[in-house]
């Protein structure tokens, strides 16, 4: 499947998506240095650098993604919602979907976007007669030691038949109810557990029994080993933190409680080039694993149509 990657950062996105098998054709980008990234990696992938400008036809990929911008959504922001300068450029992303008319679209914000625009991102698709599941899946999910919670929304045209009607509860790295948020283009909600939502129940519960997920971090905000030792860090098991990283105390001070908000990504570092571009690309970076997780899904659908 053909992938048209919009806001798209360092490619974490077209990273994911292509480890489950699919293949990115354009990027759309406005960082210089992001966009110097995507040169780097995808060599062979056109860029363009304003989406704005962007000129869309219909059937040059299969699946759309983007994380819009989130600075006008986000609780640290203006909190000004989607008719923010920033955010409002899901209208954009809408334009894309809307000429494309891709077989899926995976959207990614903040999960702030479920209280500060959800109604009108869902509207927006039902106008276009696109369905939509969503949910919130954090970074610990897929086996980061930190939360970074985002919201996930796959949407695809409501006549594809495709019967996504609820995706598996991931907020804590667990399959959930049969049924979650879902909105349908005609105005009803079916009930039922979708094949989107088993297979990507699936994936979440292998990448829990992976050794990259439960033996690092939960959703909880809870250290499971034992000693930061380990890690590399010099610190033996009961210690308290004295590395400078900024961490959150998960309760009893014990160092198996210890929480890094941003594991491993130092805040000052001397003559490492582009430090500042590095560490501001990161943080709007998307987890990989994530769209990993969802293309997977996807792609299990798409070989059974």
């Amino acid at each position: 499947m053909h992938v048209l990657d919009l806001f798209s950062g360092i490619g974490g996105f077209s990273l994911g998506l292509e480890r489950a098998g699919m293949r990115t054709v354009a990027f759309c980008e406005i960082d210089g240095y992001c966009r110097d990234v995507l040169a780097k990696h995808w060599p062979d992938v056109p860029c363009h650098d304003d989406i704005t400008t962007r000129e869309f036809r219909e059937g040059e990929a299969d699946v759309i993604c983007g994380g819009f911008p989130c600075q006008d959504i986000s609780n640290a922001g203006q909190r000004a919602g989607l008719a923010g300068e920033r955010s409002g450029l899901w209208r954009e992303l809408l334009r894309a979907i809307r000429l494309v008319r891709p077989r899926y679209a995976v959207v990614e914000n903040v999960a702030a976007l479920l209280a500060r625009g959800m109604d009108v991102v869902l509207g927006d698709l039902a106008a276009i007669g696109h369905d939509a599941e969503w949910h919130c899946i954090p970074a610990s999910a897929v086996g980061a030691p930190h939360r970074r919670d985002r919201v996930w929304i796959v949407a695809h045209p409501a006549s594809g038949g495709h019967g996504c009607d609820g995706l598996g509860d991931a907020r804590q790295g667990q399959p959930g109810p049969a049924v979650a948020p879902v909105a349908h283009a005609n105005g009803t909600r079916l009930e039922g557990h979708s094949p989107l939502a088993g297979y990507l129940a699936d994936e979440l519960a292998t990448v829990e029994r992976g050794s990259s997920g439960s033996a690092v971090a939960d959703a909880d905000q809870q250290r499971l080993q034992a000693s930061r030792t380990e890690r590399g860090l010099g610190i033996s098991p009961g210690e308290p933190p004295n590395d400078g990283a900024t961490l959150e105390s998960g309760g009893n001070g014990a160092i198996g409680d210890w929480w890094l908000i941003e594991p491993d990504v130092g805040r000052v570092a001397n003559g490492v080039p582009a430090r500042v571009d590095r560490l501001r690309s990161l943080g709007n970076a998307v987890v990989p694993q994530i769209p990993e997780i969802i293309g997977r899904a996807i792609m299990r659908i798409h070989r059974t149509l």
